[in-house]
Formats: C-alpha cells, sequence, structure tokens
C-alpha cells in the first residue's frame, strides 16, 4: 500500500521503518523545513521499546547518545542545603532496560535508520484528507495515498482534520525546556530547586554544545496560543518569580534565541484512533502528558504496534481495531499512572515537597538489591511501561513480503 505519514518526529519515523520493512511504500510529510532540533528535553527509553530499537539496528548508537545522568540534588525553597539522589537506583526501579536520551538525538537516530527506504517531504503539512485517500498539502500538489496516519504530537494536524475536537484532560500541570549555555549544566548530574507547585532544574550531557533548564510548574488553565512563543515566556517568567536567583539567572536566557519548549501536561482522552483510511499514532492519537506518563515509549511501541497488524492482512479497517485493541489497555493505565506522576511530582504544598525530596532520598540509601524487587510489585506503577507484553510480529508470520 502507499502509505502517508505526518511527523518526523518519534512516531512517524518508527512507524516508517517498520511499515516500509513489511513492503509499503511510504512518504513522511513534516511541517518544519528541516528535521527538528528544537532543545526539547531528555526522555526515556524503556525495556518494550528498547527491545523495539535493537530489532531496527539502532540501539548501540542510541545508548551512545545517552545523557549519562547519575545524580540529581535539589534545594527546597526557604532551605539552603540540597538534597542528592542517586538516579540509577531511580531507573533501576523503572525497568530492567532502561536509557535516558534527547528527544531529539532519538529523532534523528530514527530518522536516519529510514530516510534511505522512505520518502521525506520537509517544509509542507497536510490541509485535507478525502474518503478516498486524496490528501491536498499547504505547498505541494495533492496525491492519493491508500492510508494515512497522523503522527504529528499532540496539536496534531491529522487529527483535526479528521476526527474534529476530541476530549482532553488538563493535568494541571506546564512543561517548559529552555537551552541555556553549556556551562551552567553538570554532564550527568542535574541539579535544581523546588518550592509547593514548582520545580526548576539544570543538566548537561557530555555530547551536547548547551546546557538545559527544565521548568514544570502547577497552574490554572492559562490562555495562550501554542505557537504565541512571547506569551508562553511571559507566562513562565511570572510562574517561577522569587524561587531563587539562580532561576532567576536560567530565566534571563529567555531573552535571546535559544531553543524553547513550552505546553501544557495535557492528555487525549479517545478511544478510538482511527476512522476510514486514517489512523492516529504517539501522542497525536494517546498522549498520557508529556513528560510524565512514558509517551515517547509509548510512542514506539505504538508504532510497531500498527505497522504489525497492519502487515497482518490486506484489510486496514480490521488492522486498525486490531491495533486500538492491543493498545487501549496499555493507554488507559498509562493515563492513570500519569495523573499521579503529574501528583507526585509537583507537590502542591511545602510539606508535599518535603515527603518527595525526603522519600527519594530514603529509597535510593536502600542497596539496589533491594529496590529492584520491590519495584517489581508495582507493575501497575512504576514499573507499568516495563511490564507492556508486545508480539513479535515477525516471528508471528508478519507478511514481509512486497504490498500490493
Amino acid at each position: 500500500m502507499r502509505i502517508l505519514v505526518s511527523g518526523a518526529s518519534i512516531a512517524g519515523p518508527v512507524l516508517a521503518y517498520w511499515l516500509t520493512r513489511y513492503g509499503h511504500e511510504v512518504t513522511v510529510v513534516e511541517r518544519s523545513p528541516v528535521l527538528r532540533k528544537t532543545g526539547g528535553h531528555a526522555v526515556d527509553l524503556v525495556k518494550p521499546a528498547m527491545d523495539i530499537s535493537e530489532r531496527m539496528g539502532v540501539l548501540p548508537r542510541v545508548e551512545s547518545m545517552a545523557t549519562g545522568t547519575t545524580r540529581l540534588s535539589f534545594v527546597r525553597e526557604g532551605t539552603r542545603k540540597p538534597i542528592s539522589v542517586d538516579v540509577t537506583k531511580l531507573y533501576a526501579a523503572v525497568s530492567d532496560r532502561h536509557v535516558e536520551v534527547m528527544r531529539d538525538d532519538l529523532s534523528e537516530i530514527y530518522y536516519d535508520a529510514t530516510r534511505e527506504d522512505v520518502e521525506y517531504v520537509f517544509g509542507d503539512s497536510i490541509t485535507a484528507v478525502g474518503e478516498d485517500g486524496e490528501v491536498t498539502f499547504e505547498v505541494g500538489a495533492p496525491q492519493r495515498f491508500d492510508l494515512v496516519i497522523g503522527a504529528d504530537g499532540l496539536h496534531s494536524t491529522v487529527r483535526r482534520l479528521v476526527f474534529g475536537e476530541v476530549a482532553k484532560n488538563f493535568t494541571g500541570a506546564y512543561l517548559a525546556v529552555l537551552s541555556v549555555p553549556r556551562d551552567l549544566g553538570v554532564p550527568g548530574a542535574m541539579t535544581g530547586h523546588i518550592g509547593a507547585g514548582r520545580s526548576a532544574a539544570v543538566y548537561g550531557a557530555r555530547h551536547l554544545d548547551d546546557a538545559r533548564a527544565v521548568f514544570l510548574f502547577r497552574s490554572p488553565e492559562l490562555t495562550y496560543h501554542h505557537r504565541d512563543v512571547a506569551r508562553q515566556k511571559e507566562l513562565l517568567q511570572e510562574a517561577f518569580a522569587g524561587l531563587h536567583p539562580r532561576v532567576d539567572s536560567w530565566l534571563g536566557h529567555l531573552d535571546g534565541d535559544r531553543a524553547f519548549y513550552f505546553d501544557s501536561i495535557t492528555q487525549l482522552q479517545e478511544d478510538r484512533w482511527s476512522r476510514g483510511r486514517v489512523a492516529l499514532v504517539g501522542d497525536a492519537a494517546y498522549c498520557p502528558g508529556p513528560a510524565i506518563g512514558g509517551s515517547t515509549s509509548l510512542a514506539v511501541v505504538g508504532a510497531y504496534v500498527l505497522a504489525g497488524e497492519l502487515a497482518a492482512g490486506d484489510d486496514y479497517t480490521a488492522a486498525f481495531a486490531r491495533y486500538e485493541n492491543e493498545m487501549r489497555d496499555l493507554v488507559h493505565a498509562s493515563r492513570v499512572f500519569a495523573l499521579g506522576v503529574a501528583k507526585t511530582l509537583i507537590p502542591a504544598t511545602r510539606l508535599g515537597v518535603w515527603g518527595l525530596t525526603r522519600g527519594a532520598q530514603l529509597l535510593t540509601s536502600l542497596p539496589s538489591w533491594v529496590v529492584r524487587p520491590l519495584a517489581k510489585l508495582n507493575s501497575k506503577g512504576v514499573r507499568l511501561h516495563d511490564s507492556m507484553r508486545v508480539k513479535d510480529y515477525e516471528r508471528q508470520g508478519a507478511d514481509m513480503t512486497p504490498a500490493p
């Protein structure tokens, strides 16, 4: 089949890899004029997503680009003594197989694995999708595709065009990431400040030319457009006023042209991710909440599952239904998990801040041989995404012959 994928971040290239491997002809269209290098935050791949990356042959490169963060150090608002945490023990609690990598690096790795076999069209966007597969673009001429897949993120154009407004759940929190000078961050460590309803930290990685400052804060829902960067910077300044002079110095770099990201931590609530010839994958379909719900690993798994189900037969309607059935329970669990993480990571009170930092400190003071078995008892909590069971479509006989 001839398949159009919208979005060249994470889910899009992973989906394109597997679709091409199963014999489909794939085009990926991306609004950005080049592969996005937005200065985004570090993301986590846990065991199922790492297994899929290994099958794609890219895992060695992913691991070589790991951030290498091993220590967290936070100062609670109103105190002076930092609290340090051994993050390697937190990772051990979350997953038996884990890597933290910059989102932009991961996107580039998946793109490089596909660019020889997939047609990438940058600087264009879909404007309409017909029931017969006729697609119009902002720049390019109309074309007809057998299927169209939206892998274009939380603010998906494909979802808006085909599904209209969908149910969303604002978690009450926001995330921002700012590129700052390299000497402000220490490779292997994250240092920051935390107060009731807000936290800010900076970190580096050995291969980065800059450091990243990351901000999380609670707020009633704010009014702004997701492309209005100036307004987003104003809101971030207001949210972190007075937390600490060091945080003020990081925010001073908002005045330049450094890479910047800002968005609400919002969940999508729909349980159907296909309509006619169109399906959604990754954050465009089931975003459980950026930075808190395992979105990246979920996107990798979802792309792999969608491609595998499409390879199982010629009836795309049945394949879409199987894909939804395979992902639904995992998505539901991820939503619940993310809401709990949002409350935990951004405590609303000083007592909650003390409990979070003290609890993390106590957990990581335990020996690793104690932490891991305790975590494994909680397959619906910190071990949720590591407990995902994913089919091996190639072993189950997914069709590897060229699709008609």
